[in-house]
């Protein structure tokens, strides 16, 4: 759990970084090119904080995942909403209303009761086809994302959202369903290409979804299909358990942290170029 948490710091940290240094890159000149605007951000250190910030998630995602079953983990990743709200009311002077530091305080209460109830992961490999079934949701999520401006525009946020969600969650069981990290048994598994394959299309989609609608619709679908589905496919085929007796109170606990989460959504995106540019103003 602990790894699970300092996944979420660190993504939720690394979000803020990037948002500074990505906007503040924005100069608001006409004409420039979405390549010339990362190529200004990537030279800043806090851009390449938040991608080094990243990296050190992912790891620990992929230990906590080794560790507890996916729902804590699932869980754990959609709090860091809740450290983006911390940060960028520290570093970029948001201001959180009540209702928001509400959310923090309720997304920290179902964290804490699933470490609590949760109990070590599963030792089930799934059904054989639960591999090839996750590389076709990585396919369908990577369609979803190419084709996501021909959607209808409504909804086309939550939905490009959701999809993302789904990506990552196939990210989330794929860490499972890799048992060996030698060359000959990876390159044979499917599970790997589906991890692959997951994570790039999830991102396309959830970059698709907040430049073309609702940042909170967009973030809330991510929330929903990162922790839902995932947690089921733990639990029905992976193995996943609760303490003995506390199966309730690991159930309250996800409602609680994925609520909270979802109270936060609008954090899925930075505040405005202007108040980045004067987070990083002497």
């Amino acid at each position: 759990m602990v790894c699970a948490l300092g996944a979420a710091v660190c993504f939720g940290t690394a979000t803020v970084l990037q948002a500074v240094a990505a906007r503040a890159a924005d100069t608001g000149g006409g004409g420039v090119g979405e390549a010339t605007l990362f190529l200004r951000a990537v030279r800043q250190w806090r851009y390449l904080a938040g991608l080094a910030l990243d990296g050190l998630g992912f790891l620990f995602q992929v230990a906590a995942l080794r560790s507890i079953p996916i729902y804590a983990v699932g869980a754990a990743l959609a709090s860091s909403l809740a450290v983006t709200a911390v940060v960028a009311a520290r570093l970029l002077r948001v201001r959180l209303s009540g209702r928001e530091w509400g959310a923090v305080g309720v997304v920290c209460a179902g964290l804490a009761l699933l470490g609590i109830a949760s109990g070590t992961e599963g030792d089930r490999g799934g059904p054989a086809g639960l591999q090839y079934a996750l590389l076709g949701t990585a396919l369908a999520v990577l369609l979803l994302g190419l084709n996501g401006g021909r959607l209808p525009k409504r909804g086309r946020a939550a939905v490009l959202g959701l999809g993302a969600g789904f990506g990552f969650g196939v990210v989330e069981v794929a860490v499972r369903l890799i048992d060996t990290l030698a060359v000959s048994d990876l390159v044979r598994n499917p599970a790997v290409y589906a991890l692959l394959v997951g994570g790039a299309a999830a991102f396309l989609s959830l970059t698709s979804g907040l430049r073309s609608g609702s940042v909170t619709a967009a973030t809330a679908g991510m929330v929903i299909g990162e922790t839902v589905g995932p947690a089921a496919v733990g639990v029905i085929w992976l193995g996943d358990r609760t303490r003995e007796g506390l199966g309730w109170v690991a159930v309250l606990g996800f409602l609680v942290a994925v609520a909270g989460a979802l109270a936060l959504a609008r954090f899925g995106e930075a505040p405005s170029a202007v108040d980045a540019r004067e987070a990083v103003t002497p």
